[in-house]
């Protein structure tokens, strides 16, 4: 095998592992959105109540308003859900202004693991995250 054809090789290999990658992650973040849909409809009607979520600063300092009303996922108010399904990291770069202003996070992709492959090695499977919150069981402290 001649390395143009070794190159086209590897390169085509990649490119297939990318897109079962991507193909993988289509069908696990489909996955989680049947579960929160299911979520959202047994809360409405039996709790609890949303809460204003506030996200906080990287190194965990301080906490800051955002406009979203919903359920955190887990006890530290890392990841949480809003009230139309929107799944939240609530991490962000603070600042002064941000203090008083409170800050915008954007919806990501719900995962079928919350925390998997993070530093703190808690991870906790979002059909148990889910059944926490309507147990009553995260803390809604702030």
């Amino acid at each position: 095998m001649n390395n143009a054809n070794w190159r086209d090789t590897k390169t085509a290999n990649a490119l297939h592992l990318e897109a079962e990658l991507q193909r993988r992650r289509e069908r696990e973040t489909e996955q989680a959105r049947t579960l929160i849909a299911g979520f959202l409809t047994q809360v409405k009607e039996h709790g609890p109540a949303p809460v204003p979520l506030k996200a906080r600063s990287y190194n965990g300092s301080t906490t800051y308003r955002t406009p979203h009303v919903g359920w955190y996922l887990k006890n530290n108010h890392s990841v949480a859900l809003d009230t139309d399904g929107q799944f939240y990291v609530l991490s962000v770069q603070g600042s002064l202004l941000a203090r008083f202003s409170g800050v915008t996070v954007e919806p990501s992709d719900p995962p079928l693991v919350l925390g998997l492959g993070g530093r703190d090695g808690e991870s906790l499977d979002l059909s148990e995250a889910l059944d926490r919150v309507l147990a009553n069981d995260v803390t809604q402290h702030n």
